[in-house]
């Protein structure tokens, strides 16, 4: 899991042109770089099924955190903004994991 998780990240770092070594980080991070791995932590549940240990694990942090995220990038999704950027990079992630119809929620 932990190879998919840095595979995920180093997308999502390409995606938002930021470093995916703050995005490894383990310490707190600024509000951007915190939102990126937020949105490139639920991609790993959602899109890749991932369960939300496994996505903890992979992004050196604890379910919890994971559960978190995934809570608040579901509310943002209200913003059609925003859900364009995030069903984007479901789509990205989703492509380049070879997944086609019928696996994870939001796919190409």
């Amino acid at each position: 899991m932990i190879s998919i998780c840095d595979a995920v990240i180093d997308i999502t770092s390409a995606l938002f042109s930021v470093s995916s070594k703050d995005l490894r980080n383990p310490r707190r991070s600024t509000a951007d770089i915190a939102r990126v791995r937020q949105i490139a932590m639920y991609v790993a549940h959602v899109t890749l099924a991932l369960s939300m240990r496994d996505v903890g694990h992979g992004f050196g942090r604890d379910r919890t955190t994971v559960l978190y995220a995934c809570h608040q990038i579901e509310d943002m999704r209200d913003d059609l903004e925003f859900d364009r950027i995030v069903s984007i990079t479901e789509r990205v992630i989703a492509a380049a994991f070879g997944l086609t119809e019928g696996r994870g929620n939001e796919v190409i």
